[in-house]
């Protein structure tokens, strides 16, 4: 009677009940630092072999694209890895050819896109799981409501010229917003010193 307690117990331990992990790593970047190490190191993950397994599985991505990930540990200290496709954010940006959003999406436009953009944006996210049984149309919904709120105009034609002049005059205006944004963080730096 008491060994098969004794069993029970031992496979009772085994059994590890935590929450998966989700996090952002940049394809073909990932290294033991913060926050990857820490975070797979309370799991009792090794993090040599998921930082080689993952940079092996992204080596044909541009490095630096940000990858959503998932890891569930499983009791033996193995785990599994899906991976998804780059935010709507980050391809509206590369779309846009812009490197942020607006401060204020309903006053300012910090880039345009085409809908012909927007189609080939919900191609890409309808590959992924989250996406599996939504129509194409419901993506390019959410991928437009997504523009807005970054600033972006979703136009149906685009003048290239007319786009660049937009940019240079657009990256001034980021400039100056960076500038004051400093000012703020000195002023409160000062208070409080």
């Amino acid at each position: 009677m008491s060994r098969r307690l004794k069993g029970a117990k031992k496979a009772a331990e085994k059994v590890i009940h935590s929450t998966p992990i989700y996090i952002y790593i940049q394809a073909g970047m990932a290294n033991p630092g913060p926050p990857i190490g820490p975070q797979l190191g309370q799991r009792a993950i090794n993090i040599a072999v998921f930082c080689k397994d993952f940079n092996d599985r992204t080596k044909h991505l541009k490095p630096g694209i940000p990858i959503p990930c998932l890891i569930s540990v499983n009791p033996d200290r193995s785990y599994n890895l899906k991976m998804s496709t780059p935010p709507i954010s980050y391809f509206l940006r590369q779309a846009a050819g812009v490197e942020r959003g607006a401060m204020n999406a309903s006053k300012e436009v910090s880039g345009k896109i085409t809908v012909k953009h927007v189609y080939e944006i919900a191609k890409i996210k309808s590959q992924d799981e989250m996406y599996d049984c939504i129509p194409l149309q419901t993506i390019c919904k959410e991928i437009i409501h997504r523009a807005r709120t970054m600033g972006i105009q979703v136009v149906h034609r685009l003048d290239a010229n007319e786009y660049a002049q937009f940019l240079e005059e657009r990256k001034q205006i980021v400039e100056k917003q960076l500038k004051e944004i400093e000012e703020i963080k000195q002023a409160k730096l000062l208070r409080t010193a």
